[in-house]
């Protein structure tokens, strides 16, 4: 919010969105954005920011199974083993999740001691 107050009072004094971006040391699509907002939604709204929705979805307890059992599995045609990338992608793909972040998936694996990469097949069991 802060940032955002000195976006608009910097261009109330007729700076240009390169020299706002320059001195709150940000960028000038955060400078756009802000103005955008502004000019669409009012002052309020612009100082306030837009809620962040979820960045992705988190495993349940049904679906990390599935995840430990595909890392388990032989990888694709062409790959030599199974990476935290095609794990995703695959379970977004098999319809177990809408949408996941690799990083997501190695949380998951860690939680189970599951790590793609530590074996032939993609897991390692200790």
């Amino acid at each position: 919010m802060i940032r955002r107050t000195h976006i608009l009072l910097k261009s109330d004094e007729g700076k240009t969105d390169k020299e706002i971006a320059s001195l709150l040391y940000t960028s000038e699509d955060t400078i756009e954005r802000t103005h955008a907002c502004f000019w669409q939604e009012g002052v309020q709204a612009a100082l306030e920011g837009k809620p962040i929705p979820s960045q992705v979805e988190k495993l349940d307890g049904g679906q990390e199974p599935y995840l430990t059992a595909l890392a388990c599995s032989e990888p694709p045609d062409g790959q030599s083993r199974w990476t935290l990338e095609l794990l995703a992608k695959r379970l977004v793909a098999d319809g177990v999740i809408t949408a996941i972040s690799p990083s997501i998936v190695r949380l998951a694996l860690k939680k189970g001691s599951s790590s793609p990469g530590k074996s032939a097949v993609g897991t390692s069991l200790k």
